[in-house]
């Protein structure tokens, strides 16, 4: 269980196929407090750290992961964002996030404006979004503010910006999306009736 708030963003140091899957070792400013077999969200994507040294960790991406997320795009030198698992002792800041991607979007529109910037995004598939509801975008918990049946817009503010993958999206950037899992059960719910 996650909450959306980034902690890093993390650099991919390696990329090794072993038949269907892919493991990836990175580097982020936490490693030394890592474990194996703990749970760690990649651009919103729940994998768990499998190999361990003092500077950099693994996890592995199975066939299924790889097909519904963005990941089999990264490449060396990328950076991703990254949160650990949240503390169950702390404040829940951010929305529940699972880890568990629904599918990906494609950034259509980025609109600086005058020190902010709404980022637009489009998607298929049968999840929806509502305005003031919450959606997780390559792991960040955010805010919907324009809600359409296949695309919704975000604001971010610069902190978000600086401090989380935002500032190298592009349009036609691939992302992560997880919906909120509160309106996934309301949805499923609704279609029953």
């Amino acid at each position: 269980m996650f909450t959306g708030i980034i902690e890093d963003l993390g650099e991919i140091k390696n990329i090794e196929r072993e038949g269907s899957n892919i493991h990836y070792t990175l580097t982020c400013s936490f490693v030394n407090e890592l474990k194996i077999d703990q749970s760690l969200a990649h651009n919103g994507v729940c994998l768990t750290v499998v190999n361990l040294d003092a500077e950099n960790y693994t996890v592995t991406a199975i066939d299924e992961t790889l097909n519904k997320t963005s990941l089999s795009d990264w490449g060396i030198g990328d950076k991703v964002n990254l949160e650990r698992c949240m503390s169950a002792n702390g404040r829940f800041d951010g929305h529940i996030v699972q880890g568990h991607v629904d599918t990906t979007g494609k950034c259509i529109s980025i609109i600086e404006k005058d020190g902010s910037w709404v980022f637009t995004f489009q998607y298929t598939t049968e999840n929806m979004t509502v305005e003031k509801g919450s959606i997780t975008v390559n792991g960040a918990s955010l805010t919907v503010v324009d809600s359409k049946d296949d695309q919704f817009s975000v604001h971010i503010i610069p902190y978000t910006y600086e401090h989380t993958q935002f500032h190298a999206l592009k349009v036609g950037s691939t992302v992560n999306l997880e919906f909120d899992i509160l309106g996934k059960y309301i949805a499923k719910m609704m279609r029953r009736n």
